[in-house]
């Protein structure tokens, strides 16, 4: 064999074994394509909520006052317990009062009598006129006599009335049910008509209000996606109350109103909402959390918290895989979180397939080899009518 034949013979053989490498390679290359699991958006109706603080208010209050002076004889209640409207609080010592309601009685008594003496009188110059025995001046003094003793009458009513009232003030009584606080003074103390400090505090804490604050932007932008169509107004949805522990109290609220004035200090208004509080779990003064919902949107569309990204700028973006199963960034658009997740207000649409695990993995433009999450695959029988319940941070 010649020289030549030998070199086209190692040659041929070559490019035998760079075409079985590269054969080799080909597939080694296809199964380097990383696996990242992505979440295919669908659109889905989602309730949005916020939590916001708040504190509970008693749902009435009514602060004890005397509405007479006198000391006090006895306290009739224990504190820290349930009264009902009308029951005796206090009984002040009522021996001047009675005294003068006594003797107003009296000066009525005299006037009624004086009203029959002068009625009588009335009568006979009736008569005697008729006969010319008393003139008619004396006549028309007799029936004056007589209006005057019916007048005097009526003002001793008034009087015996208000000796009354005064008598029955100095039996202190609640103006409401409810539970009665401590008391500010003992048996002995001296209380004067309408003082300043009460001399216990009664509220009512069943229902009880909790009293919250939201910020006046929110309002104006949930208004905006209310005439826009893009969301429905949520009237009639309770209200979950979280306690301070982080518990789920047990009963739903109501929204009672929303004031029509902002702070100008906060930039923020007020809600009520009325919370059910049978078992007095709920105490004035508490701090608690809300879930308000504020608006339901028909077609929401989330995404996963881990799926988007930010850079230095602040900018969101997201990895998508196309149909070809290449990675494409997307620049996108979220604004609020609800639950794990955000809602996506611009940059992606139902259908599309976000990467939520390799991120690290992946460069835009490489392939990768798409693996659906196994919660939404889960849930994808649920069409895209599943209601997102979720709270909005």
């Amino acid at each position: 064999m010649t020289t030549i034949t030998r070199r086209v013979a190692v040659l041929s053989l070559l490019v035998l074994l760079l075409t079985a490498c590269q054969e080799q390679q080909a597939p080694q290359r296809q199964m380097s394509a990383p696996a990242v699991t992505v979440v295919t958006l669908k659109e889905q109706v989602v309730t949005l909520s916020r939590e916001l603080p708040g504190r509970t208010n008693a749902y009435v209050v009514a602060e004890v006052r005397p509405q007479v002076t006198g000391i006090v004889k006895d306290r009739l209640f224990t504190e820290g317990s349930l009264v009902e409207a009308g029951q005796a609080l206090y009984q002040l010592d009522d021996a001047t009062y009675r005294a003068d309601y006594n003797s107003a009685k009296a000066v009525l008594a005299r006037a009624d009598a004086a009203v029959e003496i002068a009625r009588f009188n009335a009568e006979r110059a009736e008569q005697l006129i008729k006969t010319n025995a008393i003139s008619e001046q004396e006549l028309n003094n007799t029936r004056a006599t007589l209006k005057q003793a019916q007048a005097d009458v009526g003002v001793a009513r008034a009087q015996v009335a208000s000796a009354e009232v005064k008598l029955d003030y100095a039996r202190i009584t609640s103006p409401i049910d409810g539970r009665i606080g401590k008391s500010t003074v003992t048996k002995g103390a001296l209380v004067t008509a309408n003082q300043d400090s009460p001399l216990a505090t009664v509220q009512q804490l069943d229902p009880i209000y909790v009293d919250l604050t939201r910020s006046a932007s929110e309002l104006l932008q949930l208004r905006r996606e209310l005439s826009s169509g893009a969301a429905r107004s949520t009237e009639g949805i309770p209200v979950t109350i979280i306690l301070e522990d982080g518990t789920r109290y047990a009963h739903e609220g109501e929204l009672a109103f929303s004031d029509v004035a902002v702070d100008p200090m906060t930039g923020s208004y007020a809600l009520r909402v009325v919370v059910p509080n049978p078992d007095g779990l709920l105490m004035p003064g508490m701090y608690v959390r809300a879930i308000v919902s504020n608006a339901v949107l028909e077609h929401g569309l989330l995404v996963p918290q881990k799926a988007i990204t930010r850079d230095s700028k602040g900018k969101a973006s997201a990895m998508v895989v196309t149909s070809e199963g290449t990675v494409e960034q997307r620049a996108v658009q979220v604004s609020r979180t609800v639950g794990d997740q955000w809602l996506v207000e611009g940059g992606l649409s139902a259908g599309e397939r976000v990467i939520t695990e390799g991120l690290q993995k992946v460069r835009p433009g490489a392939p990768v080899q798409a693996q659906e999450a196994g919660s939404m695959a889960q849930g994808a029988d649920d069409g895209p009518a599943a209601a997102a319940n979720a709270q909005e941070q």
